[in-house]
This record gives C-alpha cells, structure tokens and sequence, in this order.
C-alpha cells in the first residue's frame, strides 16, 4: 500500500480550502465564533475541527476515508486489524480486555501495570493474579515479568484465560524472552494482551527493542502521541489474532468512545503513520548518532549521571534517565530544570526521566542547549542522598491475588484510616504517583507495611497522587471490617 497517502487528513484538508459554511456542530463554525482571546492560537485548528459530514466518513461506522487511514495503518504494522483512538491508550486497554475476558475468568496481570489495566480488571469483573515484575536495583524501578515466573504461575493456575502484560516500562526497558512468553500462553490458547503505550515506534526494528506485534501478542496497544508526532490522546490498537474476536473488539471501542471524536487528533493519526512509514534508515542512523552525542555530552555534566540499560535489557533510545550525583532526589533535579525552562516527563524519588523526539535527518532539535541548561540548573546543587530501596513487594510473593473479588468489594463500606492502622486493611481506593500512573496500591489489595514505607517516602518527597484524596492529611480509605488474618 502507498504509506505516503492520507486520506483521511487530505480530506479534511480539502474542505477546509472549500471555505464551507457550518450549519452543523462543533458550535464554533469552523473559528467564526471563537473567544477573542484564543482566537489567534486556535483559528488553524478549528478549520478542520469538523464532525461526521459528508466526505469524512464515520469513526464508529467508517467505509470512506477513516477506513482507508485505519487499512494503511494495520498495512504499516503487518496486524490484521487496526484501530484508531481518540480516548488515549486508556480505552483501548479497556476494549481489548473486554473482548479477551468475561465476568468470573482468572487472569494473569503483570503488577506493575496502567491503572486503566485496573480498570479494565474491574469493569469485567475478572480475578486477576498480579505477577511481581523483575526489579533494577540501580534504577530503583520495576521492568517486565520473567518467562521462568510466567511457567510456574501458568502450572499454579491452569485455568488462565488471558495475559495482560506491559512493554516497555515507563523509563523505555524491556527484557528478551516476550516472543517466548507469548509462545507458551499461545500453546494453552491463551491470548496475551500488551500495553505497548510507550512502543508505537519499535515498528522500525534495531535499535529500537522488539515490538510486541512482532513478539505475536494478541492485541497490542500503542499511545501513538507519546512517541510519534500525533495529537494528545491520538492511539492505536491493533488485533492480528484468531483467540481475539474483532466484532467484540469493535463494539467495545463503540461504547467507551465519544460517538463525537475528535477529527483534528483522527487527522494526526493519519499524518503520524504516514510520517513513521517515511522514517528512512537515513534517518534512522542520524537519529541514533545524534541521541548517542547527546547522552555522552549529558554524562560529561560532574552533576549527573545518565542511567545505562541494566545487563539482560534493552532500552529504548528515546529514552534517557539521569540522576543526580549531588543528593538530590529526581522531583528536586526536575524543579531546578523546569526553572530552566526543561520540562521533562516525569520524576521520581531517584531519576529524572526525559523523552526524546523521533526527529529526521533534515529536523532541528535543541539537543545542545538542553545540556547547556542542566549544566547550568545543577551546578550548585547538593541535597541529603536519596538511597534505591530494596523491592517493593519482595515479601509479599511472586504471585498475589486481590483480598476479596471486586463483585465483593462493590457492597462493602468503606471508611478512612490513619496512615499508622491502614497496614493489614484492605485498601478501598487506588494510590498512583503520577506519572508514570501504575499503582502503589490497588483498589482490593491489602495495605502492608511495604506499601506505607513507600508512600510515606513518596508524600515527604512531593510526588503527585491520583487517587488517594486523603493523603494530604496522613489517612487512607480502607474497606469497613477489612482487617485481613
């Protein structure tokens, strides 16, 4: 197929051009009647800001021009179905899940996962069985699941119907072996189902890490604006297996998403695929010289250190993790950088992660004045050393289920507890730094004493919470006689 065709944005285009009169919706009427104030930044934009007319085909029904972009899309990623999303990653977590699951099905979950992944758990009603994630002590972070734990929880619970699993991590790592966990859940017929969000571009092979599509995942989701040059919330979803039903699939994405989406982040989806498909080996090679320039100029700064891939991973070259070498926890090494006007992904207690453009040979990107302001940010800077704790969860098992099932926890009262006497409740809320948005605490899991050091960590060192609405004032919300053993 021709990858440098859009049909979708060129649609969208050639309307825009037509100057066309609006008597339909948004309310707007293509920029005529806007507020002054943001006029002038918007006016571009709400040109083709348009809704389901004539031409434009229909998202939740396309024959027209938004099949033809989604038809070049799963062409791109040799998938058999391709999907675009207007809802983020988010619903499309929820729509695979949904189509793989039903009520009452044991599921095994990789537990350092998306809350949506959570989500998803608790709208089918599933028992899930949380797999520990392999954890970096030198970067203080979780990875993926080990192929030896997946065997021995597939021998343990026989009775799996899917495996949901994430890749890569937030900060860019994976592990080798995915083709191979993929290979024994596929043995059983078990699906596997991957949160990619961070991976939308693994497409173009070596050196980026192995794409879960390529893996033989069974339904792969990708946030296609966090690494390709598309709109916020603009994602993919792709099916290429016979154990997942696309109508199902269909119908899901139907019901969790806006019957009115978006055609602007729908037109950046088409333009994104289109620019992944022209990335060159050109391209490719000067990106990867200009990332590697740029990490050894980073390492040169006497302030910081840049993380390097742990043995037995790989990592993804847009992304690049430093730390302070002065004390300095990765939310206070973020606040002197954003004082530069730097703003990075996210931080945590340990790093500061940044991620990098999918930039073309011919593209400029300020790579050099980055170093020159985290130079300059962090060259007084000193602070009491943050030390990598050991495994969360380390003494809570390989393996954990949630302590009561959710169609359980839906009729319990809940009440609010002191830091001090949440350990052995069951939490009734989910406490998520965000970013990166995986859970410290999961809705139905009994709190430990594990869970409270590092929330105490995490609250004395500034991080921002979804979830926990108490938090500010030392208290939790905990299920109503939920003091398990």
């Amino acid at each position: 197929m021709n990858q440098s065709y859009t049909p979708l944005f060129d649609a969208m285009s050639n309307l825009n051009k037509k100057g066309p009169i609006s008597l339909h919706v948004p309310g707007h009427k293509n920029g005529q009647v806007f507020n002054e104030k943001g006029r002038e930044i918007y006016k571009t934009l709400l040109g083709v800001d348009a809704t389901e007319i004539a031409g434009l085909d229909d998202l939740h029904a396309p024959e027209g021009v938004i099949l033809e972009s989604e038809l070049l899309l799963a062409d791109l990623y040799g998938v058999k179905k391709s999907y675009f999303l207007v809802n983020g990653s988010t619903v499309g977590n929820l729509a695979m899940i949904l189509a793989a699951c039903k009520e009452g099905d044991k599921v095994l979950v990789q537990r350092n996962c998306h809350k949506s992944i959570l989500h998803g758990l608790m709208l089918t009603n599933v028992q899930p069985v949380f797999l520990q994630p392999i954890y970096y002590k030198e970067w203080g972070v979780a990875g993926g699941i080990s192929s030896d734990l997946l065997e021995e929880a597939l021998v343990v619970h026989s009775d799996v119907k899917a495996i949901i699993l994430t890749n890569p991590n937030y900060y860019g790592l994976t592990e080798d072996g995915l083709s191979g966990i993929v290979k024994m859940a596929h043995e059983r017929g078990i699906p596997v189902l991957v949160d990619e969000a961070h991976g939308a571009h693994f497409q173009l092979g070596n050196p980026f890490p192995d794409s879960a599509i390529l893996a033989g995942a069974d339904a792969v989701v990708h946030s296609a604006h966090k690494t390709l040059p598309a709109m916020t919330m603009g994602s993919f979803l792709h099916v290429q297996s016979d154990l997942l039903e696309v109508e199902k699939v269909t119908f899901n994405l139907q019901m969790l998403q806006s019957s009115s989406p978006s055609y602007p982040i729908m037109g950046s989806l088409d333009l994104a695929r289109g620019y992944l498909a022209s990335f060159t080996t050109e391209d490719q090679n000067h990106l990867i010289k200009r990332i590697s320039d740029f990490r050894v100029e980073l390492a040169k700064i006497g302030t910081i250190c840049v993380l390097e891939a742990p043995r037995g991973t790989s990592i993804d070259p847009l992304k690049v993790t430093i730390r302070s070498k002065m004390g300095l926890s990765g939310f206070h090494l973020q606040q002197l950088c954003e004082a530069e006007s730097i703003y990075s992904e996210l931080a945590d207690p340990y790093n500061l992660l940044m991620t990098l453009p999918l930039v073309k040979g011919n593209q400029d990107f300020p790579f050099q004045e980055v170093v020159r302001k985290i130079k300059h940010a962090t060259k007084n800077s000193s602070g009491e050393q943050v030390e990598v704790p050991e495994v969360m969860g380390s003494n809570n098992g390989t393996m954990t289920t949630l302590a009561y099932p959710y169609s359980v926890l839906k009729q319990k009262s809940t009440k609010p507890v002191e830091f001090g006497k949440a350990i052995g409740s069951v939490s009734a809320e989910m406490v998520i730094p965000y970013p990166p948005g995986i859970p410290l605490i999961m809705t139905g899991e009994m709190i430990t004493a594990e869970h409270m050091v590092h929330l105490e960590r995490l609250v004395a060192l500034g991080s921002r919470f979804h979830g926990g609405s108490l938090l500010s004032s030392g208290k939790l919300i905990v299920y109503e006689s939920s003091q398990v053993g």
